[in-house]
């Protein structure tokens, strides 16, 4: 197995196609800790931080949410940081959506201690298993934790830092957004969720305002869906010369939402409009499925 410093070498060169971040630099060290990779995640505006570990015996609890405390009683130097290495947009406090930090763990193994330890609602932690099977075949796999719904700042004690931490990144899941909605537009979603899992390999993924429906590893949104008290707002991605809407109720997102290019939006208010959404987020899916 190749070296911390290779695989190390090998993300860092691919962290767009692999994870979809921006790089801004290596081996940043404040206040006695070392980061190996800053990177930046411009979908959500958020830092993201990534370890690589041949350590078996090492905590990713605390040591996670040391690096995550760091980041947030340290936030001007972060900003520092990425504005010296990056030559996209400068970066201030306030355009940076900190609740969403979160710190990536890669290795070619974890223990079962190790994997049992992420097995909480909302985490900020991820496991990434790297596979070398030959020297140009490299797999990433991700730990999935198990479904639970015990929230870590329940169990942590008085352990000052993961209280500090807990009480300040808040990762966006589905609760949240059913929250927002209504008895009415709740029972609509769940519909028209069972429909669009039909539809192939889907990933669900909440988002700050939405939640995002993608195919497989994709990070293109096919379609996504906004939770109000009257109404689901159904947002998918197609040209219009791939688009066949014979009922003429789809619109197109205005430019000046500086969203993406394509995005049209609908809404669907009672059961009666399942059927024929479906048609148009079947087309979005259909367009977008091998992008």
């Amino acid at each position: 197995m190749p070296s911390e410093e290779v695989i190390q070498k090998i993300t860092e060169e691919n962290l767009d196609e692999v994870f979809g971040l921006e790089y801004v630099s290596s081996q940043f060290q404040h206040k006695g800790l070392r980061i190996d990779t800053l990177c930046f995640n411009r979908e959500n505006s958020s830092f993201v931080i990534i370890e690589y570990k041949k350590d078996r015996s090492f905590s990713v609890i605390d040591q996670g949410f040391a690096y995550l405390a760091l980041m947030l009683n340290n936030k001007a130097e972060f900003l520092l940081e990425y504005n010296e290495n990056t030559k996209n947009k400068k970066l201030n406090r306030d355009n940076v959506n900190w609740s969403q930090s979160r710190i990536i763990f890669i290795s070619s193994y974890f223990t079962p201690h190790q994997k049992g330890a992420i097995n909480f609602k909302n985490l900020p932690l991820e496991l990434w298993e790297v596979n070398f099977y030959d020297k140009r075949l490299i797999e990433y796999e991700k730990v999935e934790p198990l479904d639970t719904s015990e929230n870590i700042e329940r169990i942590t004690g008085e352990d000052k830092i993961i209280r500090e931490v807990a009480k300040n990144i808040k990762p966006y899941d589905l609760d949240l957004h059913l929250k927002r909605g209504s008895d009415k537009t709740r029972k609509l979603y769940h519909q028209l969720k069972e429909k669009l899992l039909d539809l192939g390999e889907i990933k669900e993924v909440p988002k700050q305002f939405y939640v995002a429906y993608r195919v497989g590893e994709s990070r293109i949104n096919f379609c996504s869906i906004h939770f109000y008290k009257e109404k689901l707002e159904i947002y998918i991605l197609l040209p219009d010369k791939n688009f066949d809407d014979p009922k003429k109720i789809v619109k197109k997102v205005p430019k000046s939402y500086g969203w993406a290019k394509n995005l049209k939006v609908l809404k669907i208010i009672s059961e009666k409009d399942l059927r024929y959404t479906m048609t148009l987020i079947e087309q979005s899916y259909e367009f977008n499925k091998n992008r």
